[in-house]
This record gives structure tokens, C-alpha cells and sequence, in this order.
């Protein structure tokens, strides 16, 4: 659990600093009002500076930085990997609010959950039925996910989508990246682009359950023909489907470009906070027929027995990024780039925990806490408020070289990052008794981490039909963690001091027989180090995954097609038990032996005025022989069992009617049939059909204004109860439910 939040000011012009300031100059929970004048008062300014430049488009030209910035881990159709990618016109017409993980959803072999039941807060996601620890994610080739878990926060990324150009996801192993080994897929996100012409926008919507998001982007344009400066800044509330999971989540994206004809150096700063209302506790079956939106976090009963719930029962956080990539184009053959990076994490969850027995608050000793006198009796327990806190500095470089000429495409390159955090655990109040100290600290503990990489890959094209492709990794870390940590059976010393060196090679072929079709064949190795979680909870070993893929390509002009067969065969995969730890992160165990063997198509057809993008994938997700405790000190083999959490059908599509040149009507569907809770075949997850409808209006020239842009879109729309995500408690099944119909309206300004 994490959140985020941004203290930054931009300092790239005069007025934006101004703008900035008054931001921080007033109260913490600004109005919506406010925050629109002030967007507006932005808007009027950029739009002195556009009213004076030719514009091509709303976007203005664009100076391409695809190749520059994130070149070196992008796949492309001469690589043989199995890929698809999202471009900045399918993510506007789905942001309206959401994270990141409920718009890639439609794409294929993903799977995402939210935990306020609507997407607006924190959120998760799975591909080819790995959890998000095992998705390997870079914005523009930084690594994203936190070191220590290995696990994304996409609730940190507030409104980021905003601000993104397109998002390529590798399925299975892919190319070498740099991060934590992708055992699932590498979704890689490139920032936007920067446009040789002014422009700005203001982008507001509201929907069901309370959800408001008001977004104000401005960009300068070429200025001498040489630099650039861009920036957003968004506020996103929202009341969620599950009671008080709240969400208030603002964030800000700014960056700076110079350019010239053989240099890029560009700066990208970024950040929030995020306050989000805790919703992490599940129902069970007797809880979901009683109210689906119920949520225990914060319950607690007065001294006249009521119900009550804890009014800052929250998850707190804020997070800066900070980017710089410099790009060097020596002749017409050689482009180097290095990009330093560092992020700055720091925040708390605050809970309330009851002194009844029947919930889990220990004795005080438990605490460290001492116990003390009150009407004549020693008092051993008594309600309390906690705050965990994790804070975090994360840094390092990124460095490529590229060589290409007319048969060859060649990378060498490699990253170098550091990860410090520090966990604790503070008593902030307590029933009757005084604490020692305010507040009192009753666990600490501290990580050092180092992570490094070179890689060497390359496509080499034999003749008009054959290309070579190679790819070598060699990968060092270096984890260290140690001190004292929480667990639900009491305080336990952490003490990890773990050197990891993987090779990772990586090889394939791809046969192009015309211009239309493409065969590819490619085996890769990765290898994968324990996270943090899987060291407090066992004594686990590194994994492994050798990733086969065997795939076809079809492009003409009305009808393109990808199908795949990929087969992953497992050493010590990590796979998730089901249960979860006391802080809510899954627990997982190694599970020896086991494979992932899927099918999957997806498709592109163009007919008339409409438009189907069709997708699904087939698989079967297997442990061979697993093991389980017989609560004896022995074992019993359970057999070959489906590996938790993989659905064995997956499926979805879009289909879009250009009802106009200026309004198109789309409706989503997705299909995820039924998976396991745990690896024993048991607490089975129902399978769900959803269907969303989605309009989108355009409204060329008014006025000032270059278009104005209308987006309805109405999920769940035949009011499906549902749950897409759960867990085990002693043996017992918690489900997370979803919103049934709900909406969101969003109108786009663009000067």
C-alpha cells in the first residue's frame, strides 16, 4: 500500500512559477472552482503565444523522440516478440479518470481489478496471469517498479495518462529491459512528445460516485527554434463504489527540451499525492449478499457498543521524479543517449485497531508498549492508532549506444541503480494510557539495494525475408535488509544479504515471405531475485522462465492479425498462495516445477465505418507436482494444479462506428473466465462478460478554440455483479466487487 504527493514548483518560466506559487499558497484541498480559474488563467497565457503560430493539428507538429528516449527496450516487427501497443488517440478516448491498469485493459492477455470498486484509486493488474511484482515497467526506460517489492503503484501515476504518448506491452519475457526480470510481460511507457507548436487544454469530467478531474495542459512550442517547455497539472476526486474508498489525488508533469540537428536534451519532472480511503479488506459470500459496498477497514465499536468507523483510516503518499536524457547523433550510423534519474518516496497508511479480541490488536507488550493502571485493574489491551511508513530514494543512470546502417540495428547498453528505503511503524494514540514517547516507534527497518546491467542485442536482416535477432543480459543485485518488521505474529528480525548474477540471452528469427505476412520464432531466459515480501514470509529462491514464442503477422491495408503460441516453462516460480500479509501484499511461494501454454490472437479489421479490434487468448497455467504441508512435517503431492489467478480464457473487443467524420460510438466488451484463488484447485473466482459504451463528439473551431471535444462513456452496462479479484483467509474466500453501471462525461478544450 502507497501513495503519493508533490511539493515541486516548476521553475521553467516566469508564469508558471507564479501559478505554482499561488497553488501552494493556498489550502491544502483547493476547490474545484479554484483549480479551474487558475487552469483557465493558464490557458489564457498559452494561448497569447499560440494565436501567434500556424497549427497543423491540436497536437501541433510533433518532434519524434520515440527513437531517442526509449529505442533501446522497444520492440518493433523485425524483432521477433509478441507486443501490442497503445497510442495517445485510443488512451483519450478512455481518460476520463481511470489509472492506468483499467485502460490497458482491453488490450490482450490483461486482466485488471481496482480496489474503491471503479479504478479512480489504487488498482492492479495481471498478464498471462503474473501479478504486477512480475511486470517489468519503465517510463521512458527508467524502471518504475519500487525495488524493494518489485510491485507498481499505478495509484502513484495520478492522471499520468495524460501525459503519455503510447504504451508498449511485451508479452512474455521480451527484450532486455532495465528493472526487475519481466516474467509476464514489460509495459513500457514513453512520456509525450514535444510539439514544434504552442497549444493548451483543459480537460474536466465527473461520473458516477462522486468522480470530478479537472486536467489543464499547456505547451510553448518551439521556441528559436531550439528549445521547448510543456507541462500538466490535475486534481482527481472521487467518493468510489466501496464505502469511504475515497480518493484525492493531484499531480503535476512538467518537462523541457533543447534540441538542435545532432542534439536532444531533454528534462522530465513529475509527481503527486495521492490520500486514498483504505478498502483492501474483502467480503466474504455472506458479506456480498448482505451490502456489496461494506468495508470493514476502520470499524470499530464505541464505548456504548456502536458501530463506528475511523475517519482517517488512509493511505498517505507522495512521490517525485525527476529525468534527464541526453542524446548524441555522432555521424549517420551512431546515436549514443544516457538518461540520471532519481525519485524521492515518502508516506504512510494510518490505521484505527480495536481492542476486541475477535479482531487482530494483540496484547500491548506485543507493541512494546508497557501495560498500565486504570480504575484499579492493569489494562494488557486497549484501541490504538498506528501509522506504517515507508520512505524511499531511488537513482541512477541509463545509458545505449546505437549502431544502424541498411542490414543492421544494433544496441549496447545497460542501467546502474540504487534503492535506499526505510520502513517503520509508529503508535500515534492510545486508549487511556500514555505512551512512552510521541509517537512511538515500535518497528524499524532499512534496505539497500543495487541493481546492474549490460546488454548487448541486435537485428541483423540476412536478405529481404530472413532478419536475425540476439540479445544478451548480464545482470548483478546486490539486497541487503535488515532490522526488525510487523507480522501477524508479532515483531520479527529481518536480516537479508543476497548477491544475485543472471545471464539472460535471448535469440529468434523472423521470415517475412512478402510484404504482408511475418513468421517469428525467438526462445528467451530470464531469471528473477525474491522481493521483499518473499523473504518475510519464507526462505525463497530465485526464479527462472525460459519463454518460447512462435508467431504470424498479417498487415494489408483493411485487416492486420497477430496470433501467437508462446510456451513458458517455470523453475521455482513464485506463484501466489492466495493469502496476504499484514500489510495487504499477496504472499507467494516457490512452486518448482511448472508452465504457462497459451494461445493468442488479436486482430485489427477496418470494414466500411467500422472498425473491430478483436482479441483472446487461450491457455493452460499449470504446477506439476505440487506440494502442500500435511500438518503432519510432511508433504502431499497434489498432482499437476492450475497456478492461482490465471484464468484460462481471456478475451475482448472493440468495435467503433464512425457514425461521422466528428462522432464515433464504441463499445468494449471483455470476457475472463473462471480462476483460483489458491494452487490447490480450491475458492474458485467466478467468470465475468462486461460491456461498456463509449461516444465521443468533436466540435472543430469555436471560437477561440482550435475543437472541443465530448466524451460519454458508460460502464458495466448490463449492471453485472461482479468480482475480479480476492483472496484466502484461513481457508475462507474474500472477494473485492466491482461497480455495476456507472458513468463518466468529459469535455476536452484544446486552444
Amino acid at each position: 500500500m502507497k501513495l503519493l504527493c508533490s511539493n515541486y514548483h516548476g521553475k521553467t518560466t516566469k508564469w508558471i512559477s507564479g501559478l505554482m506559487r499561488r497553488l501552494k499558497s493556498n489550502k491544502r484541498y483547493c476547490s474545484k472552482t479554484t483549480f479551474t480559474t487558475w487552469a483557465m488563467c493558464s490557458l489564457a497565457i498559452v494561448s497569447l503565444n499560440a494565436q501567434n503560430q500556424q497549427q497543423d493539428s491540436v497536437q501541433g507538429k510533433k518532434i519524434d523522440l520515440d527513437e531517442v528516449v526509449v529505442s533501446a527496450s522497444r520492440a518493433n516487427d523485425k524483432i521477433p516478440v509478441t507486443y501490442a501497443q497503445l497510442e495517445k488517440k485510443d488512451i483519450q478516448r478512455v481518460n476520463l479518470g481511470q489509472d492506468i491498469p483499467v485502460l490497458l485493459n482491453f488490450l490482450p492477455s490483461v486482466v485488471a481489478t481496482t480496489f474503491d470498486g471503479t479504478g479512480v484509486g489504487p488498482t492492479d493488474y495481471r498478464i498471462r496471469g503474473a501479478d504486477n511484482s512480475r511486470i517489468n515497467v519503465t517510463i521512458n526506460g527508467i524502471p518504475y517498479n519500487d525495488a524493494d517489492s518489485q510491485t507498481t503503484f499505478f495509484v502513484n501515476l495520478q492522471d499520468f495518462a495524460s501525459s503519455v504518448e503510447n504504451i508498449q506491452v511485451q508479452r512474455g519475457v521480451g527484450t532486455s529491459t532495465n528493472g526487475a526480470g519481466a516474467f509476464g510481460a514489460s509495459v513500457n511507457i514513453l512520456t509525450d512528445n514535444v510539439n514544434e507548436d504552442a497549444f493548451g487544454q483543459i480537460s474536466s469530467s465527473i461520473g458516477s460516485f462522486g468522480t470530478f478531474k479537472n486536467t489543464v495542459r499547456f505547451g510553448t512550442g518551439l521556441l528559436e527554434d531550439h528549445f521547448a517547455f510543456s507541462g500538466r497539472l490535475s486534481k482527481i476526486d472521487s467518493d468510489g463504489y466501496v464505502d469511504r474508498a475515497f480518493s484525492d489525488l493531484r499531480s503535476y508533469f512538467l518537462d523541457g527540451v533543447y534540441t538542435d540537428e545532432n542534439t536532444l536534451i531533454k528534462a522530465v519532472v513529475f509527481g503527486g499525492e495521492e490520500i486514498t480511503g483504505l478498502s483492501f479488506f474483502g467480503l466474504n459470500e455472506a458479506g456480498l449478499e448482505a451490502d456489496r459496498t461494506f468495508n470493514n477497514d476502520g470499524l470499530f465499536l464505541d464505548a456504548d457498543g456502536n458501530t463506528q468507523f475511523y475517519d482517517r483510516q488512509t493511505d498517505n503518499y507522495k512521490q517525485d521524479h525527476f529525468q534527464l536524457h541526453i542524446t548524441q547523433q555522432f555521424d549517420e550510423n551512431w546515436t549514443g543517449n544516457v538518461s540520471l534519474h532519481y525519485t524521492n518516496s515518502r508516506g504512510f497508511f494510518e490505521q484505527y485497531l480495536e481492542s476486541d479480541p475477535s479482531f487482530f490488536n494483540p496484547d500491548l507488550s506485543f507493541y512494546g508498549l508497557p501495560t498500565f493502571e486504570s480504575g484499579g485493574e492493569t489494562i494488557e489491551r486497549a484501541d490504538l492508532t498506528t501509522r506504517r511508513h515507508l520512505n524511499s530514494d531511488f537513482y541512477g543512470t541509463v545509458f545505449s549506444v546505437l549502431y544502424t546502417n541498411n542490414t543492421l540495428n544494433a544496441t549496447f547498453g545497460g542501467a546502474w541503480n540504487r534503492y535506499d528505503g526505510e520502513q517503520f511503524g509508529e503508535v500515534t494514540a492510545l486508549q487511556f494510557g500514555q505512551l512512552p514517547s510521541f509517537p512511538f516507534r515500535f518497528y524499524d527497518n532499512g534496505t539497500d539495494k543495487t541493481d546492474f546491467n549490460l546488454y548487448a542485442k541486435a537485428t541483423l536482416e540476412l536478405n529481404e525475408q530472413f532478419s536475425l535477432f540476439g540479445d544478451v543480459q548480464v545482470r548483478n543485485i546486490n539486497y541487503e535488509a535488515s532490522g526488525d518488521y510487523f507480522t501477524f505474529d508479532g515483531i520479527e528480525v529481518l536480516e537479508v544479504d543476497e548477491q544475485y548474477t543472471f545471464f539472460n540471452p535471448k535469440a529468434g528469427i523472423t521470415y517475412q515471405p512478402n510484404n504482408r505476412n511475418s513468421i517469428y520464432f525467438s526462445y528467451a531466459r530470464a531469471n528473477r531475485e525474491p522481493a521483499r515480501v518473499d523473504f518475510e514470509t519464507g526462505s525463497p529462491e530465485s526464479e527462472s522462465v525460459n519463454d518460447f514464442e512462435l508467431g504470424w503477422r498479417y498487415v494489408s491495408p483493411n485487416f492486420q492479425l497477430n496470433t501467437n503460441v508462446y510456451y513458458l516453462d517455470f523453475e521455482n516460480q513464485l506463484v501466489l498462495t492466495g493469502e496476504r500479509d499484514n500489510v495487504g501484499f499477496p504472499i507467494r511461494t516457490n512452486s518448482g516445477q511448472s508452465y504457462r501454454l497459451g494461445l493468442e490472437v488479436d486482430a485489427n479489421i477496418n470494414w466500411g465505418k467500422f472498425t473491430i479490434r478483436p482479441n483472446f487468448a487461450i491457455s493452460s497455467n499449470k504446477n506439476i507436482d505440487f506440494l502442500v504441508e500435511d500438518g503432519n512435517g510432511g508433504f502431499t503431492n497434489l498432482g499437476n494444479t492450475n497456478i492461482s489467478f490465471s484464468p484460462d480464457v481471456v478475451a475482448g473487443n472493440v468495435i467503433t462506428y464512425r457514425i461521422s467524420d466528428t462522432f464515433n460510438a464504441s463499445l468494449f466488451s471483455k470476457y475472463v473466465g473462471e480462476q483460483f484463488l489458491t494452487n490447490q484447485d480450491t475458492n474458485p473466482l467466478d467468470s465475468y462478460f462486461l460491456n461498456d459504451i463509449n461516444l465521443q463528439y468533436s466540435i472543430p473551431g469555436i471560437s477561440i478554440l482550435k475543437s472541443l471535444v465530448i466524451t460519454a462513456q458508460l460502464n458495466n452496462i448490463f449492471d453485472v455483479e461482479y468480482e475480479n479479484n480476492g483472496y484466502v483467509s484461513f481457508g475462507e474466500s474474500f472477494f473485492f466487487p466491482q461497480a455495476g453501471t456507472n458513468f463518466l462525461v468529459g469535455a476536452t478544450l484544446n486552444f
